[in-house]
């Protein structure tokens, strides 16, 4: 029951970051306006670049696939993105501030999910 469970969890986890990433990779142009006016540099390469982690690193999850590198490279982009995207802290308008910040915290619970799948090492 519990190896049932847990693959099931492993796929909704990894799914996540495969769908997202996909998302990236088709709505680029949007993406990439958002990331420019948070001044992230070379803000198209770099929606690319992140939807391309984000693809390889769920699929490699979903698949149980480069278990290590694919959870390294989440835990990476779940890092970064969290502090450099979605600084709340320095937004004064509440609904805007309100956004960002379940949106950090999204991301915080995420990492603390992957590295919870690092831990176990050998799924």
């Amino acid at each position: 029951m519990y190896d049932i469970l847990f693959l099931i969890g492993r796929i909704l986890f990894g799914g996540y970051f495969l769908v997202s990433g996909i998302g990236h990779l088709t709505g680029t142009k949007g993406l990439s306006e958002y990331a420019a006016s948070k001044k992230v540099p070379f803000p198209v390469l770099s929606v690319i670049v992140t939807g391309l982690v984000l693809v390889l690193g769920g699929l490699g999850i979903v698949l149980d696939v480069y278990r290590d590198i694919s959870l390294i490279l989440i835990s990476l982009f779940l890092l970064v993105v969290s502090f450099m995207m979605h600084g709340f802290w320095n937004i004064k308008d509440p609904k805007e501030r309100a956004l960002e910040k379940i949106s950090f915290y999204k991301n915080i619970a995420l990492l603390g999910a992957a590295l919870m799948f690092f831990s176990l090492g050998g799924f």
